[in-house]
């Protein structure tokens, strides 16, 4: 069984160091810290380095909050090739606007453009702010973006105007994953792509109360429903730090159980600029038909 590691070469963001629990970072120029429970070593470059941040989040009471130096912003910009991302500080997150190590999936989603005069249809559950969405529709899919989150939404499309992608086909949609896909299947919608970045744990827009390791299976086995005959790809990414790959591998056998294809798993890694060590950061899987590539 192969796993493989995908790690980001995107430009605009920068893995400095990492250890003792925590992270440096710069992306769009910014230079910050962040908690990091999955970097159990110790740094590499001199605290003097760490001091240079602009910005770093500490930790304590719900969600912490951010410290900010001298005239750093609250609100910036990145960009991704032609895509223009808001990044932005928030005290309820340690969290700012993208996660860097999911843009090996963008290269992978932008090399899957439909044939000509094809507009395949592509769910991305638990979108977040959008960047994956925004891949998807420029490379010629039609989106229907989910999110509890009425802020991450609005967020998204914010990141769709200044892209300059105003007309793109996506739909965005403030909604509980589980019961958005129960309402879809009702409905007797289809999606050729169906993308899900689940958290550990969460909560919906109606007080529903997600929990990756009892919910994400059920939710899986919906979406199976979800697919169309031209099915091409899933791509499921968790963040749970007690999971595994395999796990993932045995999630996505089981939803596409009797459909053509192949499943593929590994892990989503960082790589760090002192030193060259890799940062794991998520796991994935992703099951593709014989017409993806």
């Amino acid at each position: 069984m192969e796993i493989s590691v995908l790690v980001s070469d995107w430009q605009g963001h920068r893995l400095l160091d990492s250890g003792d629990g925590a992270k440096l970072e710069e992306v769009g120029g910014v230079r910050l810290i962040r908690s990091e429970p999955k970097a159990w070593w110790s740094r590499s470059l001199p605290a003097a380095e760490w001091q240079r941040a602009a910005a770093e989040h500490e930790e304590g009471g719900r969600e912490g909050r951010w410290r900010l130096k001298g005239a750093c912003p609250k609100e910036w910009e990145t960009r991704y090739g032609d895509l223009r991302l808001t990044l932005r500080f928030m005290d309820n997150s340690k969290q700012f606007g993208v996660f860097a190590e999911q843009s090996p999936h963008w290269e992978w989603l932008a090399r899957q453009r439909p044939a000509p005069g094809q507009r395949p249809r592509l769910l991305n559950l638990f979108g977040y702010t959008g960047a994956a969405s925004l891949v998807a529709a420029k490379a010629g899919w039609s989106v229907t973006h989910v999110d509890a989150s009425k802020p991450a939404v609005a967020w998204g499309r914010r990141n769709q105007e200044l892209s300059g992608m105003a007309e793109a086909p996506i739909r965005w949609i403030i909604e509980d994953a589980p019961t958005f896909v129960r309402r879809e299947v009702k409905r007797g919608n289809k999606y050729e792509a169906v993308l899900l970045d689940p958290p550990a744990f969460g909560r919906g827009p109606g007080g529903e109360f997600w929990k990756v390791e009892r919910d994400l299976a059920p939710l899986l086995r919906a979406c199976r429903e979800l697919l169309s005959p031209e099915a091409r790809f899933v791509i499921l990414t968790v963040y749970t730090i007690d999971a595994s790959s395999i796990l993932c591998r045995n999630l996505l056998e089981d939803m596409t159980r009797g459909l053509r294809g192949r499943v593929d798993i590994g892990e989503l890694a960082l790589k760090q600029e002192s030193g060259g060590r890799l940062l794991p950061l998520s796991l994935w899987g992703r099951w593709q038909s014989g017409g993806a590539a």
